[in-house]
C-alpha cells in the first residue's frame, strides 16, 4: 500500500509503499478514506518529540472496515468508521475508574514476537500513536476504532478523530461548562475552534478566542466567540480581565507553550480553572506566580479532552448531522497523500485551518 514515511526529523516526508498484516484477533483492518494533517504530528516531524524512525504519521482518521480478525465484537466489514489514536483496554484501574485515555495497558498492542503489522521491506515499521493515518489501510485494535452513521461525510468525520475530540471534549469532559458561565479559548487552530463551537452548543455566556491571527479570530467568532483578543497584545491578559469584569470560569489552552499556558492561568476569575490540551516541548516549564493559587484556581492537563471516545464520538457526528456542530468551515483545503508536505509547511505558517488528505 502506499504510505507517507518519516526517515529523519525535520525532513519531507517520502512517498513508499509498505507492507500491512492481516488482521490478527481483536484487530481491524481499515482502508483509509481521509486523514487530517494535526499540529500534534508536526510536533514529531520536526523532531520536538520523539518517535522510532522511520514511521507512518498521522492519527486524525476516518475510513471504512475491510476486514476484521477473530473476538471482535463492535465492529464489522462495511462499518464507517473514526479512529483514536489511545486505544484502552478496559479493566484496569484507569479504565473502570473512565479514564479512557490514559491507559498504557500493552495488551492493545501485538505481543513481542508476532509478526508486525505494519512492514517495509520485510523489516518492521513502528507504528505511529497506534495508528499511522497517513496510509492507504490501516491495521488497529478493536479498541481504537468506533462505527459511526454512513451518512456522515469521511473529511469531517476525520476530524472528529483528534481536533474535534479533544477541543470539544475539554469543554464537555474536562470543565463540565454548564449555561451561562465563561470560557476563553486560546489558540484558534482545529481543536480551538471546536472548543468554541462546544461551548456554543453547551450555552455558555461568554465565549472567548484568543489569537494571533486576523482571519482565525473572525473564524472563531462565526463560529461562537462573542468576542475575540490579539494575543500578540502584551496586555492582552489585562484585556480580557477588563472585558469580562474579572476573569472567565474556564479557560482552555490550545497551542502548547508555557506562555500560552500561563496566558489561561492568569485571565481565569477566582476559583476559575485552566485545562491546558496543547503539547508543551519536554524540557519547557510553565511558571504561575505562588500568591495566585490563593484565589483558588486550578490548573489541569488533559489528553484528548479526557474523552470516552465509544461513547462521545457518535455523539458529536450526531451533532453535525443535527447542524449544531460546524465543522465544515473548519477545512481549509482537501489535498492528496502526495501534498502532505505543502500542508504541514502551511500549518507551520499558521494561516490555515485544517488540511485534511484524501483517498480514493
Amino acid at each position: 500500500m502506499k504510505a507517507a514515511l518519516l526517515t529523519e526529523p525535520g525532513k519531507p516526508m517520502e512517498i513508499g509503499e509498505v507492507d500491512i498484516d492481516q488482521p490478527g484477533p481483536r484487530e481491524v483492518l481499515i482502508k483509509t478514506r481521509a486523514c487530517g494533517l494535526c499540529r500534534s504530528d508536526l510536533h514529531f516531524i520536526d523532531g520536538v518529540y520523539p518517535h522510532p524512525l522511520p514511521t507512518i504519521p498521522g492519527h486524525e482518521a476516518a475510513g471504512v472496515v475491510e476486514a476484521v480478525g477473530s473476538e471482535v465484537g463492535h465492529v464489522s466489514p462495511g462499518d464507517h468508521v473514526i479512529t483514536f489514536l489511545a486505544p484502552f483496554c478496559g479493566t484496569c484501574d484507569l479504565c473502570q475508574s473512565g479514564k479512557h485515555t490514559l491507559c498504557t495497558d500493552l495488551s492493545t498492542k501485538r505481543a513481542e514476537g508476532a509478526p508486525p503489522r505494519l512492514s517495509m521491506g520485510g523489516e518492521p515499521l513502528p507504528q505511529f500513536l497506534n495508528l499511522s493515518g497517513f496510509a492507504e489501510k490501516m491495521l488497529v485494535h478493536e479498541n481504537a476504532c468506533v462505527a459511526i452513521d454512513p451518512e456522515m461525510p469521511m473529511d469531517r468525520a476525520a476530524l472528529i478523530g483528534c481536533s474535534v475530540i479533544t477541543g470539544a471534549g475539554s469543554i464537555f469532559n474536562d470543565c463540565g461548562l454548564r449555561p451561562g458561565e465563561s470560557v476563553a479559548v486560546v489558540g484558534t487552530g482545529g481543536i480551538g475552534l471546536s472548543a468554541i463551537n462546544a461551548a456554543k452548543i453547551a450555552g455558555a455566556g461568554e465565549i472567548i478566542a484568543i489569537d494571533p491571527v486576523a482571519s482565525k479570530r473572525a473564524l472563531a467568532e462565526k463560529m461562537g466567540a462573542t468576542m475575540s483578543f490579539d494575543a500578540g497584545d502584551e496586555d492582552v491578559d489585562k484585556q480580557v480581565l477588563k472585558a469580562t469584569g474579572g476573569g472567565v470560569d474556564y479557560a482552555v489552552e490550545a497551542v502548547g507553550r508555557p506562555e500560552t499556558a500561563q496566558l489561561a492561568w492568569n485571565i481565569l476569575k477566582r476559583g476559575g480553572t485552566a485545562t491546558i490540551l496543547g503539547m508543551i516541548a519536554p524540557g519547557k516549564m510553565v511558571e504561575l506566580h505562588g500568591p495566585t493559587f490563593l484565589a483558588g484556581k486550578r490548573i489541569q492537563g488533559s489528553l484528548m479532552g479526557s474523552s470516552h471516545f465509544m461513547r462521545d464520538m457518535p455523539r458529536l457526528v450526531s451533532y453535525y448531522l443535527d447542524g449544531r456542530l460546524d465543522l465544515d468551515s473548519v477545512i481549509a483545503e482537501r489535498i492528496s497523500l502526495e501534498q502532505v508536505n505543502d500542508g504541514f509547511e502551511k500549518l507551520r505558517q499558521g494561516d490555515s485551518a485544517r488540511s485534511v488528505i484524501m483517498f480514493d
